[in-house]
């Protein structure tokens, strides 16, 4: 029915009526999104953070098995973003870094104690502050939705999910001012069958990470979603080079091909 509706809507009109559902849809939330006192903190601490590393260059850590093959070493003077359960990797890296982004409810519903332990500043969902006791401030939070596809180029307003946390980051690093963006250990691949978005149980050792107890036996996830991740990538790619700045790809054996590719090595020459 939506898309027969779609066909015959034009578009300019679609978008419309697409953007007032949405709005209506989302007015309960705005009364906290705006004047929640962890949201008025948030928003303080981004605007301090508004092109604050402009020109420099930073790394999106993501979390396939590539990453071990990854000499992610060669990281540790830079800024970095790592996503999700990232940290499962800090010991033998032996150090972290410097910034933690997570959307994603199930793993921050399920981790929220690791997550709180994280020293760096972290970027978390403005949904998941329910998973949080009262108190002082534990993360920085964003008004993230799953609706209403766009690029936030400040994002202390709303904030596209596009289905992955790299493209959460990707606005993050932009908000932040940097140049040049480079990806490493996003795979955009998955041997787990399934529909997009469906909520899974693992029933053991999680091939599709750097880790085996990743998402490993017992934890709930949701399967990728790579269609509408591609279309948060293709606005990022627009963005950034809109802005003259860069995105490249330094993922080594990865699948996605949005962003220019780039030998992972030749970047510390």
């Amino acid at each position: 029915m939506k898309q027969t509706i779609k066909q015959i809507i034009p578009a300019p009109a679609w978008n419309v009526l697409r953007k007032t559902y949405s709005g209506v849809m989302h007015l309960p939330d705005l009364p906290g999104v705006y004047f929640h006192p962890w949201r008025r903190e948030s928003m303080l601490y981004l605007s301090k953070l508004k092109d604050i590393h402009k020109g420099k260059r930073t790394f999106i850590i993501g979390n396939g098995p590539s990453l071990k093959q990854t000499d992610l070493r060669k990281l540790r003077e830079e800024f970095t973003f790592g996503l999700n359960r990232i940290y499962l990797m800090f010991p033998e890296l032996g150090f972290a870094t410097t910034f933690f982004v997570s959307v994603n409810d199930l793993v921050i519903e399920q981790c929220t104690g690791e997550i709180s332990a994280l020293p760096m500043p972290k970027f978390l969902s403005w949904r998941s502050h329910r998973f949080f006791p009262a108190g002082s401030l534990p993360a920085t939070f964003l008004y993230t939705t799953y609706d209403n596809p766009a690029f936030a180029h400040d994002v202390r307003h709303r904030v596209w999910e596009s289905a992955t946390v790299t493209y959460v980051a990707l606005q993050l690093a932009f908000h932040m001012g940097f140049e040049q963006v480079i990806l490493v250990g996003v795979d955009h691949n998955s041997n787990v069958p399934g529909k997009a978005n469906t909520t899974v149980v693992s029933q053991g050792d999680d091939p599709n990470h750097f880790h085996p107890g990743y998402f490993g036996k017992g934890f709930r996830w949701q399967l990728p979603d790579f269609e509408t991740s591609e279309i948060g990538y293709r606005l990022a790619r627009q963005a950034y080079e809109a802005a003259g700045r860069q995105v490249l790809d330094a993922t080594i054996g990865g699948k996605l091909t949005i962003f220019p590719k780039v030998d992972y090595p030749s970047l510390f020459i």
